[in-house]
């Protein structure tokens, strides 16, 4: 089985550079950042990846820790996906995946479970706005050998990336020094809290929000309200995603909440639902 996923790996690329439909006509497919359930995953993969599924999420997002998967283990989790009916389009990664030494292996892991975009997840401590530039600098180069193994990079906010710094924001300097086809994955949650505009951030770059982490924020709760009882003008935002920013599919983020992991995730899902519906 695990050669026959690896003799894939043309097919796989190709699949990953071809325009993205949804999985359901008219709306963008709904999924769920892994960190959301981040215990239970370290506990049971499979257990945990077949209960989102039946919960009715279209994608999963695995994060960081799936670098330090074997092939045998990529290919066993693609297998469950495919059994499943639902699809990893992008991962979490931290800066190893762009690194000279570890991008060979993230571009291998993610063909094999047929992801999309590799996401750097947060480029660590970074000294003004000079070393931002750097960083562009490495994601640009990282993107440059995934786009040619078929796969596309991007880059996740923080808090820190929305902070003005020396006049200007951090995500100003990644977005001015990357690729158009690199993805500026939004994290709308900490967009919010740093009192930026996702709305507008959104419409300055369009075609760029490949997707977006669907976390909310409150003054009173910070990120343990649930989506849709926070401050983010969803509907708007969604709008602006899905009319100019390209948005090709939503990752509901939850970072903890009154509820146990799972609840959350599934009460998050049918607050998403009432949204998008309304």
């Amino acid at each position: 089985m695990i050669s026959n996923s690896i003799s894939r790996r043309s097919l796989l690329a190709a699949a990953a550079a071809a325009p993205f439909t949804s999985f359901a006509a008219g709306k963008p497919p709904i999924g769920l950042e892994l960190y959301s359930v981040r215990n239970e995953l370290m506990m049971d993969p499979p257990g945990t990846v077949r209960r989102v599924a039946k919960m009715g999420y279209e994608v999963v997002e695995f994060y960081s820790p799936y670098y330090q998967w074997t092939k045998e283990q990529a290919t066993e989790m693609r297998k469950l996906l495919d059994d499943l009916g639902i699809r990893c389009l992008s991962t979490h990664n931290g800066p190893i995946s762009f690194s000279e030494a570890g991008i060979g292996k993230a571009i291998e892991l993610n063909q094999i479970i047929g992801a999309k975009y590799i996401v750097m997840a947060s480029a660590g401590r970074v000294q003004g706005l000079d070393g931002w530039k750097k960083q562009a600098e490495i994601l640009t180069q990282g993107a440059a050998k995934m786009k040619a193994a078929g796969l596309l990079a991007g880059y996740h906010n923080h808090a820190e990336e929305f902070k003005v710094l020396e006049g200007k924001r951090p995500m100003e300097i990644i977005a001015a020094n990357t690729p158009k086809d690199f993805a500026l994955q939004l994290d709308v949650g900490t967009c919010v809290e740093m009192g930026s505009d996702p709305v507008a951030w959104i419409e300055s770059n369009p075609g760029r929000i490949a997707s977006m982490h669907v976390k909310d924020w409150s003054s009173q709760d910070g990120y343990k309200v649930l989506l849709g009882e926070g401050s983010v003008p969803w509907k708007k935002v969604f709008a602006a995603a899905e009319k100019v920013g390209g948005l090709q599919y939503y990752l509901i983020e939850q970072e903890g909440s009154a509820f146990p992991p799972f609840e959350t995730a599934e009460k998050c899902l049918a607050n998403y639902r009432k949204i998008a519906s309304s």
